[in-house]
């Protein structure tokens, strides 16, 4: 019986170890739960394999114990640390945009994946944005610092490798194509100015939710609303270009 206690008690540190806290949040954020979405907080915990969704106008900023973050915009859904037996597969996003910071641990090259349904985005340290845009999972990757390395899902033999200001759109029944890369820092400034946007607008959103544990009323499913990423300016300015098709 005490063995059985001391293994519950291990298995559940080692859990809250590999947790993600929430930071900062705005709008609607929760986890799905036993088919439920309940409503997160600020300090609150993300377990392994536990799905966040956001809702339209929403955005949450998560942190891992190694300090990497990654910031969640609206109507995004993605599953943390799903597989449980590589704590270096940080995220698989399902839908929806994410910015992911690595940190270096101790200047020695930090490995994390992360997955979508097209592609998996292999990093040592850098800071990257990741978007399925649409129900058929096209992935635009785009490199903000560091260099990551894109694999497609279905054809793993066919990788490319992005630097500061690249960018590269990976279709499902497509291969990876090298001309889509774009060294000019235009997608990244399009990029930043709609980040920029939705920073600004999620200043005047009141934060929600009624603490963790408590069912989200809205029964949000993170698969509708305005495209995420691409959010109206504040003061009645014009929506930024979206990202060029190749």
């Amino acid at each position: 019986m005490l063995l059985v206690l001391l293994a519950t008690a291990a298995a559940h540190a080692q859990n809250h170890a590999a947790a993600a806290k929430v930071i900062s949040l705005s709008g609607q954020v929760s986890i799905l739960r036993d088919g439920n979405t309940w409503a997160l907080n600020t300090g609150d915990q993300v377990l392994p394999q536990q799905t966040i969704v956001t809702g339209p106008n929403s955005y949450a900023a998560f942190q891992v114990v190694d300090g990497s973050t990654f910031d969640v915009y609206p109507n995004a859904q993605l599953i943390f640390r799903n597989n449980r037996g590589d704590w270096t597969d940080l995220l698989e996003i399902l839908l929806g945009k994410v910015k992911i910071q690595i940190q270096h641990i101790g200047g020695v090259p930090n490995r994390n994946k992360v997955r979508t349904p097209t592609a998996v985005i292999a990093v040592r340290g850098t800071v990257f944005d990741v978007d399925v845009e649409d129900t058929d999972a096209t992935t635009l990757v785009l490199v903000e610092e560091g260099q990551v390395e894109v694999r497609h899902l279905l054809e793993p033999s066919q990788t490319r490798f992005l630097n500061s200001g690249d960018w590269l759109r990976v279709y499902k029944n497509q291969p990876l194509a090298a001309k889509t890369i774009d060294r000019g820092l235009v997608m990244q400034r399009i990029m930043r100015a709609a980040s920029d946007a939705l920073n600004q607008a999620l200043y005047q959103i009141p934060k929600s939710g009624s603490g963790a544990g408590t069912a989200a009323s809205t029964g949000t499913t993170g698969t509708s609303g305005d495209k995420a990423g691409t959010p109206a300016p504040t003061g009645g300015g014009p929506a930024p270009p979206p990202p060029p098709k190749p």
